[in-house]
Order: structure tokens, then C-alpha cells, then sequence
């Protein structure tokens, strides 16, 4: 049964009046009745509700809506005067996840593959390293097309190669969210899709450096792009009690990517074969926009877009035939709420307009949305900053100096154990809060670094590996899934597209910088190198326990922010 908050021309009503309606408000709902708006048969307030609230709203005159800042404060409690023993829900307990439908399950599948294609990149020269650059202890010749076994490269070099998939990630991020607020999720993903099947045929046919570098560049626009607007599709599509543990999927594919990539380099990493690694993105590109063509778009996206018609219809396929769909509904002003004004009288003011999309600029600009650009595009850096793709990049590097032998098939089965760990852990987000998980994810890291500092240092291969482990476990935990979440929940869908831009720009500048700099480092330093990042560990566990609030259970990003104050 629905329950409305009545708006007046004078001050909400206070907390004790909000109770005392509620301790009324059985006897009042007893009296709800049904009417007929325009076609739609709906669940109104009657006139003795009516004159249940007259007490508490001073104007004779009170006019229905649902997006009054009270609404849900009265309606949870007139519902749970309804029921007197409601059930109670552990916050502790695992997401519902009884809603789930073919549909959902086949659209976050379809666009997730863009995030796995970003860990595939992240990984895909991690163990050819040295057959690419001809330190193998083989002789150079060529292989099918006249193409060439190897291209020779220095450290600098192959730090650059590495790098230009991070330059290309910064432009795929910087313009990926103002083409997804214009013209839709779909649309920058199929885009997206386009540049991640195009720039693993440039890299595997390349015969120069040169070429390599595109490639590795043209990949990592694409993958820019989907690290962007896959977040915002999954936010937008899965149920907001489900929204953090479908949210971490992003790293869990993530990971996956890493993982498969890992192991095709640990059997193909050879003269003739390692082209085959970098070639096989395209095939998954190709799978991911062919399966895009037949994905709905954002019900959200819609609603926004002055589609509402279109936005119930596949928000009624993404959560099933028969579920309810009205409060979400309600949540994007889909709900016709202009109809029941006009029947119960005239408005007492003019209906608030549709705020504008906001650009990369105005998000800077204005107060309201400055404190979640920094929260976010600081937890954005705080993900790469603090060393994960230094081991992503440069693992068998990294275990190859004390386990030459051992190193590929170690770091496979570590990044196997990083996709069961991030997918064990991605009901946390939900369960103990984002900011929780963000100050677990980061201090495990930190420590982590240490003990590498010291199992590197001592020759202890035992340690080193499980370093190794607890940096990407940790990693798993928080920084990892929860930077995505929080992109789109600190602002409104006004500002996402912006935020977003300037959330994955700063995280793919700092994996330039960790990409680009940890070999030279590495070389310069040897495991000092990782007192470094356990130094930069605690700087952005500071950073997240002061600037970055806790959104879990919060309804909008007003509320988050305490802008919005419940009756």
C-alpha cells in the first residue's frame, strides 16, 4: 500500500508531528481508496487521510507528491505502524538477490566484457616480456607475413610501450562520459568495443615499435571508455540493494582479464606465438559489440531522456514480469505524479525543471559537486597509486629475480586467487560499507609492500609470494570494486557523466605514471622501491578516513552528503 507526503506552502512538519501522523496513519490508510488517472489505475490518499494530516499542514489545501525531501521518513513510518513486528534485517546479511532475471544477467555479462578486456590489456606483456624485446635465448629471425620474431627495446622503451595504453585510456576516459550522457550507455560501450577490436590487430601485426605503441594507445581508449560507462550501466541497471555487489564485478572481470591473459602468456610466450596473446582481444572486442546490439539501454538514461514510456518497459524486463516497479520509478520522477497534482487541485507553484547535464567544468565550478570530485577522483588515484598495476605489469619480472623458473606459473595461479578473492569479497561493499573496505583494502596493501620490501630483500621466496597474495587480495577487497560504486552514487545523474570522466582521467594518469616509472624505479631502487609504496599507502588511508563519505544505504547522493534532512 503507498503512502504520500503532502507538501504546503509553510515548514515541513516536525519530527513529533511526523510520529504522531504515523501513529496515525493506520487508521488513516485503513481509508485508501482507488482512482483512476487517466488510464492507469493507481492507490490515492482519500479524504479522511486527508484530514488526518489537515492538523499538521496549517494551508487547508495540501497537494500529493512524491518527491517531497520527507516522503520516505513518513512512509516508512506509516507502513511500519501497518506492520508492528516488521522484520528486521541484519545489515550484516547478504544482498537479496532473488530478483535477479535473464535479462539483467545477459546485459551486465555483455558489458562487463569491457573491464575484462582492460585487465587483458594490463597483463597481456606481462609474460612475453622477454621474447617481445629479444632477451630470450633464442636468435632473431621472422615468423608468418615477414614479420619480424621480436622487436629489440631497451627498459625506457618498454616502459613507453606499456605507458601508451595508459595515454590511450586517459582520452577513452576524458570523452567517454559526455558521449555517454548525450547519446547513452550503449552507445559510448559500442564505441568502445570498436576501438578494443581494433587496437589488438595493430599490436599483433606490428613489424616497429612504433606500431606496437598504437596499437597498445588505440586499445586503451576503448578500454578507457568502458571503465567509465560500465560502472554507470551496472549502477543504473541493478537493484540499489544489489548495487554494490554487482558493482564489483567491474574488478571482478578486471581480474578475470588479468588471469586470462597471464595464462595464455604462460603457454604462448614464445617466438611464434606470442603475436597470438596480443591478437586475441579482438576476438572478445568482436563478441562484446555484437552482444551490445541486442542490450537495452539504461532505464535511467531513458527516464532522463524524456523516453518514460521506454524506461518502464525494460525496467520491467531487467527486474521481471511481475515485480513492482513503482518506487524506482517514483526515484526518476516516472511515476506521473503531474496527473494526480492536476486532479487534487492546482499547484502552488511551478514544477521544478529538469536540471541540465552538467559538464567537466561546471562539476569544478560549482560547490555542490566539488567535494565528490575530489573524494572520488582521489580514490580513483589512491587504486593505482599505491602499486597494484606494478604488479599486474611486472610480476614475473618481479618473482623472476629469486624464482626464474617458477615466476609464470606463480603469478597465474596469484591472479586466479585474485578473482576468487574479489568475488568472495564483493558483498563487503554492502555488509561493512564502502569507506570500511576502501581503509581495510588499503592498509593490507600497504603491509604488503613491506613484506615484499623484505622477502625481496632477504631472498625469502616464501614471503615474497605471499606478499605478493595479500597485495592483490587486499587490493580485491576494496580499492579495487568500491572506487566504481562510488562514482555514481556521491553525485546525481546530472553530474555522473562528468565525475566519471574526471574520476577514470586521474585514475589512468596515475597508472601512466606506475607503468611508465616502476621498471626505471625498480632498476634504480631494487625492493626500496616498495617503501615507496607502502609510504603512499598511508598518505590515501588518511586521504578516504577524512574526504571520502560513507554511501552505503543511502538513497541519493543528497543524502550522502547530508543534504537532504528527513522530517
Amino acid at each position: 500500500m503507498d503512502s504520500f507526503l503532502f507538501a504546503h506552502r509553510k515548514a515541513p512538519p516536525t519530527r513529533a508531528s511526523t510520529m504522531e501522523i504515523a501513529d496515525n496513519s493506520s487508521a488513516c490508510l485503513q481509508a485508501d481508496c482507488a482512482v483512476t488517472l487517466g488510464s492507469t489505475p493507481r492507490r490515492a490518499l482519500s479524504l479522511p487521510l486527508l484530514s488526518c494530516l489537515s492538523p499538521y499542514y496549517k494551508m487547508g489545501r495540501a497537494i500529493l507528491t512524491r518527491t517531497s525531501s520527507g516522503y520516505r521518513a513518513i512512509k516508512q513510518a506509516a507502513l511500519a505502524d501497518l506492520s508492528p513486528n516488521p522484520p528486521q534485517r541484519s545489515p550484516m546479511a547478504p544482498p537479496q538477490l532473488s530478483g535477479l532475471t535473464p535479462c539483467l544477467l545477459y546485459s551486465i555479462g555483455i558489458v562487463t566484457l569491457g573491464p575484462l578486456l582492460f585487465g587483458y590489456h594490463l597483463g597481456e606483456l606481462n609474460a612475453p616480456q622477454k621474447v617481445i624485446t629479444c632477451k630470450a635465448d633464442e636468435i632473431p629471425g621472422y615468423v608468418a607475413l615477414g614479420l619480424p620474431q621480436c622487436l629489440p627495446m631497451n627498459a625506457f622503451e618498454w616502459g613507453m610501450i606499456q605507458a601508451m595504453f595508459t595515454v590511450g585510456g586517459f582520452f577513452g576516459a576524458i570523452f567517454s562520459g559526455a558521449l555517454a550522457t548525450s547519446f547513452g550507455r550503449l552507445f559510448a560501450m559500442k564505441w568502445a568495443a570498436f576501438f578494443l577490436a581494433s587496437g589488438p590487430i595493430a599490436e599483433a601485426l606490428a613489424g616497429k615499435m612504433w606500431l606496437l605503441a598504437l596499437g597498445r594507445a588505440l586499445s586503451g581508449v576503448g578500454a578507457g571508455a568502458a571503465t567509465v560507462v560500465c560502472p554507470l550501466y551496472i549502477s543504473e541497471v541493478s537493484p540499489q540493494n544489489q548495487r554494490g555487489f554487482f558493482g564489483a564485478f567491474t574488478q571482478v572481470q578486471i581480474n578475470f582479464g588479468i588471469v586470462v591473459a597471464q595464462l595464455l602468456g604462460y603457454f604462448l610466450s614464445t617466438s611464434g606465438k606470442w603475436r597470438w596473446i596480443l591478437a586475441s582481444g579482438s576476438y572478445i572486442a568482436g563478441l562484446m559489440f555484437f552482444g551490445l546490439t541486442i542490450t537495452p539501454e539504461t532505464p535511467k538514461w531513458l527516464a532522463a531522456n524524456n523516453r518514460p514510456r521506454m524506461a518502464r518497459g525494460v525496467l520491467q524486463r531487467l527486474r521481471g514480469k511481475n515485480a513492482d516497479i513503482r518506487e524506482e520509478m517514483e526515484a526518476w520522477d516516472m511515476s506521473g505524479e503531474a496527473e494526480e497534482e492536476s486532479l487534487l487541485g492546482p499547484p502552488q507553484g511551478p514544477r521544478p525543471q529538469k536540471q541540465a547535464n552538467m559538464s567537466i567544468i561546471d562539476v569544478i565550478k560549482i560547490p555542490k559537486y566539488r567535494r565528490a570530485v575530489i573524494a572520488v577522483t582521489g580514490t580513483m588515484m589512491a587504486q593505482q597509486l599505491c602499486g597494484i598495476n606494478s604488479v599486474v605489469m611486472y610480476s614475473v619480472a618481479i618473482l623472476g629475480k629469486i624464482m626464474p623458473k617458477q615466476a609464470g606459473l606463480i603469478t597465474v595461479i596469484v591472479s586466479a586467487a585474485n578473482v576468487l578473492i574479489t568475488l568472495l569479497a564483493s558483498p563487503l561493499p554492502d555488509k561493512i560499507g564502502r569507506k570500511t573496505c576502501l581503509l581495510i583494502s588499503i592498509s593490507g596493501m600497504g603491509s604488503a609492500s613491506a613484506l615484499l620490501f623484505a622477502g625481496l630483500g632477504q631472498d625469502i621466496p616464501w614471503l615474497t609470494v605471499v606478499a605478493i597474495t595479500l597485495f592483490v587480495a587486499s587490493f580485491g577487497v576494496g580499492l579495487g570494486p568500491v572506487p566504481f560504486i562510488l562514482t555514481s552514487e556521491l553525485v546525481g545523474a546530472e553530474a555522473v557523466g562528468a565525475v566519471s570522466s574526471w574520476a577514470l582521467a586521474s585514475n589512468w594518469l596515475s597508472t601512466f605514471l606506475v607503468s611508465m616509472f616502476f621498471p626505471i624505479l625498480n632498476n634504480m631502487l631494487g625492493n626500496k622501491v616498495w617503501w615507496i609504496f607502502a609510504g603512499v599507502a598511508c598518505f590515501w588511508a588518511a586521504f578516504v578516513g577524512v574526504f571520502v563519505p560513507e554511501s552505503r544505504g543511502k538513497a541519493s547522493a543528497e543524502e550522502v552528503w547530508g543534504r537532504v534532512r528527513h522530517a
